[in-house]
């Protein structure tokens, strides 16, 4: 997790990897983002079985997402310590949610 957002230049992950998370990235866009070649370098990876579950995570936790932080929903211990740890770069806080 440490590399996640360097992922396009971490030797931690694949071609493969990289591909699912450009197409990640485009899909939660809003407008949705995804190109052409972010399209083509998924397919040069994965089979369409394998997309649309990708697509059905990303589309989920996009849902999920939305929804707990247009609810404020509160969040639970492991979560925040989560957020706290990761999110901190992007001025999330925990205070939205009850915690």
């Amino acid at each position: 997790m440490a590399t996640i957002w360097e992922y396009r230049s971490s030797p931690h992950f694949t071609a493969a990897e990289r591909a699912a998370f450009d197409f990640a990235l485009a899909a939660a866009c809003v407008p949705n983002a995804v190109a052409p070649e972010v399209q083509q370098a998924l397919r040069d990876h994965w089979s369409d079985d394998e997309i649309v579950e990708i697509t059905g995570v990303v589309a989920l936790f996009g849902f999920l997402n939305r929804w707990n932080d247009s609810m404020a929903t509160t969040l639970e211990d492991i979560g925040v310590d989560a957020g706290s740890r990761n999110l901190v770069h992007t001025g999330w806080a925990p205070e939205k949610h009850g915690s």
